[in-house]
């Protein structure tokens, strides 16, 4: 194995317009997979597939502003190997069987150069596949349960920190080795039926369960649940200290909503999903004060490209970038890396294999810290947990990178 090195995309000037394609052509009419654009004066077309409707939209949608907002910046700055970079950006609704479609449409029917992962786990294992099967590189933003990773794709790469089984990893370090009489003696967990989703509860449920603190609730619901008010009782009659909640958004928001009309004081909360979103804390009526949060991203993070990628999303949309937008554009950070190290950005199966290669043997510095992966695709890092104090949502773990100091016993709600 080659020595690893560590490359960020140059940066030059130009702009142009992103592409978005809602509709494409019957993918058995004369594909063209392998042909490419190719010209040094052509773009260099990007093709994905992202759940702008359905069950996954919000998520779906800071997605894709992440792609755009990544694509917009590469454009101004001189694009990749000097072409400009042009997005096909199609709507999957949420759907499993269509995103496979999608993609295949994307690469016979429209000759795309390279391609971009979807959103959620459900969609990024037929994307994948789909990938797999024509011998592309797959860097994803968002399918981060362990089943990603066990299907034998050697094509694949998560653009974040860790999988979703390690999420929590350092609060359950933090609360093992609190003294005993301070550590929560009960715990109740409820997810959505989705392998991120329950990933991420289920990681943090079985490191704590493991060493002898008890499961109380243990449910799991569909990802069209809206009425939680039986779920949020059992909770509340559990009287668990510890509610553990793994969430997309909008099912994360509803229980919350549900344990508050409960009456339910938990006395710590960890959500993931809905809390890093921006629109949570309206949306449970500012009652967020102490709730934790895994997140593979903060705008205040001190990495290289960080502050450059704030500064051109804040400008562009009046907010600083949330995790979905993050994972998005880091996604492009590492494609990008790799297309420059190597020298190619064609759908040929010589710069595909080339470019899976370089990923597997190197580094990259991204807004998420630096990023390496095992052969499976693996990121070999961790998340950063967040809680809400004072009204703002901050590092609190690990200790190295901390913003403040972890609040526990949670307020009440």
């Amino acid at each position: 194995m080659r020595a690893t090195r560590r490359l960020t995309v140059a940066a030059i000037a130009a702009t142009t317009a992103l592409t978005l394609s809602a509709c494409l052509a019957n993918p058995n009419e004369g594909g063209n997979q392998g042909e490419g654009t190719g010209g040094p004066d052509d773009p260099i077309v990007i093709g994905v597939s992202l759940p702008l409707t359905g069950d996954f939209a919000e998520p779906g949608k800071g997605v894709q502003r992440g792609y755009e907002a990544w694509a917009a910046y590469v454009n101004e700055n001189g694009g990749l190997l000097g072409r400009q970079v042009e997005l096909v950006v199609v709507d999957d609704q949420s759907n499993a069987d269509r995103v496979a479609s999608d993609y295949e449409r994307l690469i016979n029917q429209d000759g795309v150069d390279l391609v971009f992962g979807p959103f959620s786990t459900r969609l990024v294992v037929p994307a994948a596949q789909v990938a797999q099967d024509y011998g592309l590189l797959f860097v994803e933003p968002a399918g981060a349960a362990a089943e990603v990773f066990e299907q034998g794709f050697d094509n694949l790469f998560y653009a974040a920190p860790a999988i979703a089984d390690d999420h929590y990893n350092h609060l359950a370090e933090y609360l093992l080795a609190l003294p005993e009489d301070e550590q929560p003696k009960s715990i109740a967990v409820a997810s959505m039926d989705d392998p991120f989703a329950m990933g991420t509860a289920y990681g943090l449920r079985d490191k704590l369960a493991d060493a002898g603190i008890e499961v109380l609730v243990d449910e799991v619901y569909p990802p069209n649940t809206t009425d939680f008010s039986g779920i949020a009782a059992k909770i509340a009659d559990s009287e668990a200290d510890l509610l553990i909640v793994g969430s997309q958004y909008q099912d994360g928001v509803n229980l919350v909503v549900a344990l508050q009309q409960q009456g339910y004081q938990p006395e710590m909360a960890a959500i993931s999903g809905a809390p890093t979103n921006a629109e949570f804390p309206a949306a449970i009526g500012d009652k967020t004060e102490g709730i934790l949060a895994p997140t593979g991203y903060t705008p205040s993070a001190p990495y290289p490209s960080n502050e450059e990628f704030v500064d051109f999303y804040t400008a562009e949309h009046d907010a600083p970038p949330a995790e979905d937008e993050a994972n998005a554009w880091t996604t492009g950070q590492v494609v990008a890396a790799a297309v420059e190290a190597v020298g190619c950005a064609d759908p040929s199966p010589e710069c595909q294999e080339q470019l899976v290669d370089w990923l597997h043997e190197n580094e990259v510095e991204t807004v998420v810290g630096t990023l390496s992966w095992d052969a499976q695709g693996r990121p070999q890092s961790a998340h950063l947990i967040q809680q809400y104090i004072d009204g703002e949502i901050k590092i609190v773990l690990p200790d190295d990178v901390k913003e403040a100091d972890l609040v526990h016993p949670k307020p009440e709600w």
